[in-house]
């Protein structure tokens, strides 16, 4: 895998696999205006072949292809072990399609239509934290359950339990937690939350602000904490923002 800084507008390099073309051009516009270096194809079996000969960064992934399915396409890179951070477009807001990819080792996914700008900003949130897992020297793989005091964690399926009781928590309470968890032991500002869960511009206020971030946390930590006052794994780092602590 290609290096890559933020900090330097350096992109990564994406493969776009789409078979439509109005959507496909438009994606390829977009990243290409933000300094990715993009690669597109726009079926499985030439996805594959790129894959193999391009190495990306980070791959974008239609669901929907002709021949070959963006599911066969990501279980064959999945069984080869070839962990490359991947990003699933479906048509349909359709659940079974969703806990599906997300088995078969999809990261994320994003419904049509989509705003460009999520899909941007949940690309770069998956680059950050392959990023991150390459500079700990951590093994980068998806994990499928996570353990913290008495909650268990399954990603595969978006389920929390605490206790064997399954909690009720939303789409963002849970990609807050789950990227908490993937950042666990870190530092985690406000605005970098508001860029990489919520999708947004932090410097951006027309549309969320931090107390958004601030009144998120205080829902999860009543639901998951023991005694959700005095938290022990969702820590307010004053002045900063927030970092998540496995072990009390």
């Amino acid at each position: 895998m290609q290096n890559f800084s933020f900090a330097n507008h350096i992109m990564a390099k994406i493969l776009i696999i789409e078979d439509n073309n109005a959507v496909l051009l438009g994606l390829e516009k977009t990243f290409t205006e933000e300094n990715f270096e993009v690669i597109t194809a726009q079926t499985g079996e030439k996805g594959l072949a790129k894959i193999e000969s391009q190495n990306p960064d980070v791959i974008v992934l239609d669901i929907m292809l002709p021949g070959m399915s963006g599911f066969e396409v990501l279980k064959k890179l999945r069984d080869k072990q070839i962990n490359t951070p991947l990003m699933l477009l479906t048509a349909r807001d359709d659940a079974t399609d969703k806990i599906l990819g997300l088995e078969l080792g999809a990261d994320d996914y994003v419904t049509k239509p989509f705003n460009h700008r999520e899909v941007i900003a949940r690309v770069r949130a998956l680059l950050r934290r392959t990023q991150y897992l390459q500079s700990s020297g951590e093994k980068i793989e998806k994990m499928s359950r996570f353990r913290f005091g008495n909650v268990e964690v399954d990603f595969e399926r978006h389920e929390v339990r605490k206790k064997g009781k399954l909690l009720e928590l939303s789409h963002r309470e849970f990609r807050l937690l789950e990227y908490l968890i993937d950042f666990r032991g870190k530092l985690i500002t406000r605005d970098r939350l508001l860029e990489d869960v919520w999708e947004y511009d932090a410097y951006d206020t027309s549309y969320v602000s931090t107390r958004t971030v601030d009144n998120h946390i205080l829902r999860l930590r009543k639901k998951i904490e023991n005694e959700p006052e005095h938290p022990v794994h969702i820590l307010t780092i004053r002045g900063y923002g927030y970092k998540f602590v496995a072990e009390e």
